[in-house]
């Protein structure tokens, strides 16, 4: 297991392009010409995506973390909760190439459930590419499973996970 993993709020006044670069990077491993859709949805500056992630800082600190390896930021997470039901939502998951395959990814899931388990939240879930099969296989080893289209989203896979209750 890595050491030295810490999470830390993200920091737009100084982090905003980089977290741009992250979630570009993200489309990129997702979906055909992810980068172009990414621009489409977002501008290509970004001012979109940035609008929306200061929102959801603002909603929820602690779901909106930058992953720092011995003090160096090597990802980023997003989560939300959602209501009507209730239950969390993870938007990104996300490392630096360089990090993956390691066992950090291991410690961002531990994270969210800790923060969905904190917020009382009983299930989370997350939307995939379904041709992003490092990321399906990722998920389905910690234990999410596949509940197949996103409803309205065709080109995604919704996946649901059971978050364990506080004892």
């Amino acid at each position: 297991m890595p050491k030295g993993i810490t999470f830390t709020t993200i920091d737009l006044a100084r982090h905003a392009d980089l977290c741009v670069c992250f979630r570009r990077d993200s489309y990129e491993c997702s979906f055909l010409n992810g980068a172009q859709r990414f621009d489409q949805e977002n501008g290509k500056d970004g001012k979109e995506y940035l609008d929306w992630l200061q929102k959801q800082i603002a909603e929820l600190p602690e779901g909106c973390v930058h992953v720092l390896e011995d003090g160096h930021i090597v990802g980023q997470v997003e989560m939300r909760l959602r209501e009507q039901p209730r239950l969390g939502y993870v938007n990104l998951f996300y490392l630096i190439p360089e990090a993956r395959g390691g066992g950090i990814g291991d410690e961002l899931n531990q994270y969210a459930i800790k923060v969905f388990k904190k917020l009382e939240v009983s299930k989370a879930q997350l939307s995939v590419s379904p041709s992003n099969h490092r990321a399906i296989a990722y998920y389905r080893k910690h234990g999410w499973v596949d509940l197949g289209p996103r409803p309205g989203h065709p080109e995604v896979h919704l996946m649901e996970i059971t978050i364990p209750c506080a004892t």
